[in-house]
C-alpha cells in the first residue's frame, strides 16, 4: 500500500508534464505580454532614496560615454585580468562554473578575497573610479569554495517545506561568500518545474508556485536581509538574484534554453509568482533565463524585460543576463546585441565576448540605436545595487573573513537541512530506524561518493570530479552511518560492491544519479534504469535473507520500480550535499 502510494504521489508530481497548447484563436502576439494580467511588486523604496539617487545625479553627469557603457558588461575571471580594466572600464566580474582564482579551481577563501580584491583595486583607481561588482553561482551554499558549508540541492529544500530554515540557509550563505571577498551570488533559482526531464530540475524548489513564492522572499532576506534607507548591507550579507526570468522549467520537453509554449494565463499562474515575492523582499538583481516563450528568447523580450519586471511589477534593481544569452536573440552574436539592452536588459554577462560587446555596444551608443536614456537607466541601476552593497564613496564595506566558512553552526544548520529533506518512501516490517548495536554495511556506487551525493554545482560546473577531501568538515554518506553505528555499539562496513566477512543484519545501498549540471542533465525519459551490477548487488543480498535500505539520490523524482521492489526500505535522498552525518 505504501509502495502504491507513492507512485500515486510521483505520478501527481509528474502530471501535467506536456506543455499547455496555446490558444491563439483570438488573435495577437502570442509572445507578448500584457502587463495589466501580471501581479503587481515593488522594490523598498530604501533601494531608491533621495540621497542615493542624487548621488548617481553627479556620477551620471561627470561619466563619460565609454564610462558609462563599461558599466554594461560583466566578463568572467578565466578570460579577463585586472590590469585590463584600465583600458575598459568594465562594470562587474564573474566567476563562472569552471573558474577559480589563477586558475585553481580549488583556491582558498583567501585567494578568492584576493583576486577580488585587486579587480576592486584597479576598478576604483581607473576610469570613472567605480568598483567591480563580483558575482559568483552559490547556489546551494558557496559550492565553488572547498571547505564551504554544502546545503541539499534546492529539490530536497524544497521536500522540507520549511521557509524559516531556508531563511537561516540564506544567512549562512551568505556570511560564507562574504568570507571569500564576494558580495554577489546568482541565487535563489526560482524555476517551477514541469517537466522533470528538464537536467536542471534540482536547481528548483518545487512545481508548486505558492511554495517557490515562499522560498523567495526567505532566501532574499536571508541573503540580504531587510533594505533600510540610509545603510548599506551588513558586511556578512549579498546581493540576491532571482533567476531565471522566466519560465526555464515550462520549457517544451523539458529542454534546457528551450521554449516554453504556455499560454499568458499559464506563464503567471506556475512561473511567475516568484518574482513578486523576491522583488517586495529587496532583490537587488534579476538574472534573464535562456530560454524563450512561444519563440521568443527572453533576452530580447520588451514586453516581459521592461513592460512586466520593470513596469508592473517595480523592480528597481539590476537585470543581468546569463552566459552570453543575449548571443542568441535573433539578429545578434556573442559580440554584439543592442536589442537585448533595448529590451530591458542592464548588464550583459559576456564572460569571454566582452571585448566585443564593449566595442559594439558603444558604437550602438554612439550612432543612436540604444538610447541615452537607455544607457543611463541601466548604470544607475547598477549603481543603485553598488551603493547598496556598499561599493561606493570613500569608505568600502569590508568582506573577506575566511574565519566564516564552515563554521560549526553552518555545518549544524546543513546537517539540520539534509535530515529535513530525506522523504521516506518504503519501511516494510519496521527496517528503519536501524537498531542500536547492529551489524550494518553499507554498500552501492554512492556509499562513499561525495560527487554523487553533493551533485552538479560544487566545486565544478558539472561536479563530476568532487572529492571528500575538497571537504574535511564533511562526510559521505557511508562514512557518516559508519560513525553512527559504530558509536551506538555497532558493526560497521564500507564496500561498494557489498563483500562482507561477517553477514550484516542490515545493507544500506547508496545508488542513482551520477553528478550532472545544465546541458548534461537532459533526459529522455524518467526512468532510473539500474545497472547491472547494482541489481546483481541488491538481489546477492536478499538471496542471503539480508534486509535491503535503499538511498536513492537523485536531482528530480524517478520512475525506480524494480529498485523500490527489491527493497525493504527505500528513503529519497534527493543531493543531500556534502554532510553525510543528516
Amino acid at each position: 500500500m505504501l509502495r502504491q502510494r507513492a507512485l500515486l504521489v510521483l505520478l501527481l508530481v509528474l502530471a501535467g508534464c506536456s506543455p499547455t497548447a496555446v490558444d491563439n484563436s483570438a488573435g495577437g502576439d502570442s509572445s507578448k505580454a500584457n502587463p495589466a494580467l501580471w501581479p503587481k511588486a515593488e522594490s523598498p523604496a530604501a533601494l531608491t532614496s533621495k540621497e542615493t539617487e542624487a548621488a548617481i545625479d553627479l556620477l551620471l553627469e561627470k561619466m563619460t560615454l565609454e564610462q558609462k557603457v563599461g558599466q554594461l558588461i560583466q566578463a568572467d575571471i578565466s578570460s579577463i585580468k585586472p590590469s585590463d580594466l584600465q583600458q575598459y572600464p568594465l562594470g562587474s566580474i564573474l566567476a563562472g562554473g569552471n573558474s577559480g582564482p589563477y586558475g585553481n579551481e580549488r583556491a582558498s577563501a583567501a585567494k578568492w578575497a584576493e583576486l577580488v580584491g585587486e579587480f576592486r583595486e584597479v576598478s576604483r583607481n581607473s576610469g570613472a573610479g567605480i568598483p567591480i561588482l563580483f558575482g559568483v553561482d552559490a547556489v546551494h551554499g558557496h559550492s565553488n569554495l572547498p571547505g564551504a558549508t554544502i546545503f541539499p540541492h534546492n529539490i530536497g529544500l524544497g521536500a522540507a517545506n520549511d521557509p524559516v530554515m531556508i531563511r537561516r540557509i540564506g544567512e549562512a550563505t551568505a556570511a560564507e561568500i562574504s568570507g571569500s571577498g564576494i558580495e554577489w551570488t546568482f541565487a535563489p533559482t526560482l524555476a517551477v518545474p514541469q517537466d522533470l526531464r528538464w537536467g536542471r530540475s534540482y536547481e528548483g524548489y518545487a512545481a508548486d508556485p505558492t511554495l517557490v513564492a515562499k522560498y523567495a522572499t526567505a532566501m532574499t532576506l536571508g541573503l540580504q536581509g531587510k533594505l533600510e534607507s540610509g545603510k548599506v548591507l551588513d558586511a556578512k550579507k549579498v546581493a540576491a538574484t532571482a533567476k531565471h526570468f522566466l519560465a526555464d522549467g515550462g520549457t517544451a520537453d523539458g529542454r534546457d534554453q528551450g521554449d516554453a509554449r504556455i499560454s499568458e494565463k499559464e506563464l503567471i499562474e506556475k512561473h511567475a509568482q516568484g518574482y513578486p515575492a523576491a522583488i517586495d523582499a529587496g532583490a537587488l538583481s534579476v538574472m534573464v533565463s535562456f530560454s524563450s516563450w512561444n519563440g521568443a528568447k527572453h533576452h530580447g523580450n520588451k514586453s516581459l524585460v521592461t513592460d512586466v519586471l520593470k513596469g508592473r511589477m517595480g523592480f528597481a534593481g539590476l537585470v543581468v543576463g546569463d552566459w552570453n544569452g543575449h548571443g542568441q536573440v535573433p539578429g545578434c552574436s556573442a559580440g554584439a546585441c543592442p536589442d537585448a539592452i533595448n529590451a530591458g536588459l542592464d548588464l550583459f554577462m559576456a564572460p569571454d565576448s566582452w571585448k566585443k560587446v564593449y566595442d559594439s555596444t558603444l558604437a550602438a551608443a554612439r550612432d543612436g540605436t540604444i538610447a541615452a536614456a537607455r544607457i543611463d537607466d541601466a548604470v544607475r541601476r547598477i549603481l543603485r545595487v553598488k551603493f547598496k552593497l556598499g561599493l561606493m564613496g570613500d569608505t568600502l564595506t569590508q568582506r573577506g573573513d575566511p574565519a566564516l566558512i564552515g563554521t560549526a553552526d553552518h555545518l549544524e544548520l546543513a546537517r539540520e537541512a539534509v535530515a529535513k529533506s530525506l522523504v521516506l518512501l518504503k519501511n516494510n516490517d519496521g527496517v528503519l530506524p536501524i537498531r542500536k548495536g547492529a551489524n550494518v554495511l553499507i554498500a552501492g556506487p554512492g556509499a562513499d561518493n561525495m560527487a554523487m551525493q553533493a551533485g552538479g554545482w560544487t566545486i565544478s560546473w558539472q561536479g563530476t570530479d568532487t572529492k571528500p577531501e575538497d571537504f574535511p568538515n564533511g562526510q559521505t554518506i557511508g562514512r557518516a552511518i559508519s560513525d553512527a553505528v559504530r558509536t551506538s555499539g555497532g558493526i560497521a562496513t564500507i564496500s561498494a560492491d557489498g563483500r562482507f566477512e561477517a553477514k550484516p543484519e542490515v545493507a544500506v545501498v547508496v545508488v542513482g544519479e551520477r553528478p550532472y549540471a545544465e546541458f548534461e542533465g537532459d533526459a529522455p525519459d524518467l526512468a532510473y534504469r539500474t545497472s547491472p551490477a547494482d541489481e546483481e548487488l541488491i538481489a546477492r543480498l536478499k538471496s542471503q535473507g539480508i534486509r535491503v535500505v535503499v538511498v536513492f539520490l537523485s536531482g528530480r523524482p524517478m520512475f525506480t520500480g524494480k529498485l523500490i521492489n527489491q527493497a525493504d526500505a527505500f528513503v529519497a535522498a534527493w543531493l543531500p550535499g556534502t554532510q553525510g552525518n543528516g
